[in-house]
């Protein structure tokens, strides 16, 4: 549960420094209230109103002739439609800068994990690694230069005395995750490692944003069984990193 608190306050963190209208700081004047209401289990019911804004979808639910606010990173969503999403932090008098709005509740939450009736609408980027979610694809790229290169296989042969270390790692983006958790996530493969173990695939995490096919050059931290909780485990990560074509 604390890993599961801790998530979300970082997320939540995340979207406020980027949409929120409060500074939390010593000097600054009363914060809204959070809470925890609705950590524990998911939302689901029809949706009654979205708004897209600074990169986030804000969802009015109605179940049960009750509606709640609830914000997500941006995904299509139509009124009308059965949604269910995950757990998160409910924050009172809460003031969005882009929509120059103030909810009196609204719950922020990792994303849209379903709709009508159980079909999958996930737009978070939930996956265990040694089932990788990224599709197989023919790669041959070769390894990149310098002391701290390391092709994909390597990165998880080494990772015990790898990790929390910087490396720099080239392959070809095979998937792309924009915006999760603040951040965009890309799956990178060189030709390297096993497929049916997933060692021929590395997720690299970075404020840049790569499309699916360039060949770049990730520089950036590597850590091992890193697990985010809610299902973001994985065997071997990238964060904080640097990518350029």
């Amino acid at each position: 549960m604390k890993k599961f608190l801790m998530l979300f306050l970082v997320t939540f963190l995340l979207f406020v420094a980027r949409d929120g209208a409060y500074a939390f700081t010593q000097s600054s004047a009363k914060a809204p209230a959070m809470n925890s209401q609705g950590a524990a289990s998911g939302l689901s019911g029809k949706v009654v109103e979205a708004i897209n804004s600074g990169g986030y979808t804000y969802v009015n639910i109605s179940k049960a002739g009750k509606t709640i606010w609830v914000a997500v990173p941006q995904v299509n969503v139509k009124v009308g439609q059965d949604i269910s999403v995950s757990p998160g932090m409910t924050m009172n008098n809460f003031k969005s800068k882009t929509l120059n709005r103030t909810f009196k509740s609204i719950v922020f939450s990792g994303g849209v994990i379903g709709s009508g009736g159980g079909n999958s609408t996930k737009q978070t980027e939930h996956h265990n690694q040694a089932k990788p979610s990224a599709k197989i694809v023919a790669v041959k790229v070769d390894k990149a230069t310098g002391p701290d290169a390391y092709t994909v296989a390597e990165l998880y042969e080494k990772k015990g005395s790898l990790d929390k270390k910087n490396i720099v790692v080239r392959g070809k983006v095979v998937k792309v995750s924009p915006n999760i958790m603040g951040k965009n996530w890309m799956h990178i493969q060189d030709g390297s490692g096993n497929s049916s173990n997933g060692t021929n695939d590395i997720i690299v995490t970075s404020n840049d944003l790569l499309s699916v096919g360039d060949v770049v050059t990730a520089k950036g931290t590597l850590y091992k069984d890193k697990d985010f909780g809610q299902g973001y485990k994985y065997a071997v990560i990238v964060e904080e990193a640097s990518v350029k074509k």
